[in-house]
């Protein structure tokens, strides 16, 4: 059971700054989001210090290549002290690489597969090559369901897919989702979009929030008021 659904996406190639989030917000977050931006300039070694702070890390890494490629390089991301919490790869590169990277992860962090990114709309999916007589729900509950049969924990999924993906494999098939803003917040570079209680009420396990914790000016305190909104609501229920 996720007992703090907020990851805190540490959107900087800053060790020190990253590492002082994580250490400011542990209290009131569930895990930390560390990406491409800070592991290309930094590498294991910015990871670790960042990871030591106690936070479980989701590393979101992304990897998409072929499966030999792919396992690899999980197996080398395994190596990591201490070990990411999550990881994840893309579903599209397929059920080969899909059920190489559970090999490869074998069960020492959840693995977890991207469906459809936040950042694109059903225009771009199609423009992109996806089947254009179905919508991105469609893709990701798809997706959602490979990624199931080989073998991973569960996706990373937009707020509006999560009904989907549900609906296509188990309630405790993991939904890790991004695009999650306060309704005071800016959109910013995201396309689909929710507030934290609509994504959890739809079946979202953890909210993937960045800018709207990490561009506060006190982020401690906006973590503690997302977390402390989603609380109170969830005891009005």
């Amino acid at each position: 059971m996720i007992q703090n659904p907020i990851c805190v996406a540490l959107d900087t190639p800053d060790v020190a700054r990253a590492a002082e989030l994580a250490r400011d917000l542990k209290p009131h977050v569930g895990y930390a989001k560390l990406g491409m931006e800070f592991f290309y300039a930094n590498g294991p070694e910015g990871y670790e210090t960042v990871a030591k702070e106690g936070l479980p890390i989701f590393l979101d890494l992304k990897l998409h290549d072929i499966p030999n490629t792919v396992a690899a390089g999980l197996r080398s991301l395994m190596r990591l002290e201490p070990r990411p919490a999550i990881i994840n790869v893309h579903a599209t590169g397929g059920a080969d690489m899909l059920r190489a990277a559970a090999e490869a992860v074998d069960g020492r962090s959840l693995l977890i597969a991207v469906t459809i990114l936040t950042s694109l709309s059903d225009a771009d999916i199609h423009q992109a090559g996806f089947a254009v007589d179905r919508s991105g729900r469609d893709h990701a509950a798809a997706l959602a369901k490979l990624a199931r049969a080989a073998g991973l924990a569960g996706v990373v999924c937009s707020p509006q897919d999560v009904r989907e993906v549900k609906a296509a494999t188990t309630r405790d098939f993991l939904t890790v989702v991004p695009g999650i803003r306060p309704a005071d917040a800016e959109v910013q570079d995201q396309k689909r979009i929710a507030t934290p209680r609509a994504a959890l009420d739809d079946g979202a396990d953890i909210l993937v929030i960045g800018r709207p914790i990490t561009g506060a000016a006190d982020p401690a305190q906006a973590a503690r008021a997302i977390a402390a909104t989603l609380m109170r609501q969830e005891a009005d229920r």
